[in-house]
């Protein structure tokens, strides 16, 4: 049984996903999976490449913006954007837990000018805490305003 967790109305998270986990994100409507894990992080986790066929011959789209723990690049935040607003509907994102894929999903929120407090609460509402990054949520959104 999966673990997706709704985001916000178009965005999902998820902890890593397998191929069985392709099928019901296509019967549920995603139009779009994207993988924030790095490949070869742990030796349990289903290749990218995996994810990638099952999901194109299941008629998702798919890319990958692999996050290693410890950080986000400039480069990761604008794919993520750019990914998002792309979508021809609903996104799914993984990771090991969750979390970078919400995270990263939040940076691109808020470079988009979106309220920080809102980005919170949506985060909190599934499950997931974007305090680590809260300060950096606030200078993009402020930086996206001027």
């Amino acid at each position: 049984m999966s673990d997706f967790r709704q985001v916000s109305s178009s965005f999902w998270a998820s902890p890593q996903i397998t191929v069985h986990d392709v099928a019901e994100a296509s019967e549920l409507g995603f139009a779009l999976i994207i993988n924030n894990r790095p490949e070869g992080e742990s030796d349990d986790q289903t290749p990218g490449a995996d994810i990638a066929g099952a999901a194109r011959a299941a008629g998702l789209d798919y890319c990958a913006i692999p996050v290693a723990p410890g950080g986000f690049s400039e480069e990761q935040v604008r794919a993520m954007a750019a990914a998002l607003t792309g979508a021809h509907g609903p996104v799914l994102a993984y990771c090991r837990s969750g979390t970078r894929s919400t995270l990263l999903w939040s940076l691109a929120q808020a470079a988009d000018g979106r309220d920080p407090a809102e980005i919170a609460r949506e985060a909190a509402r599934a499950g997931y805490d974007v305090a680590p990054i809260r300060s950096l949520l606030e200078q993009l959104a402020s930086l996206s305003r001027s």
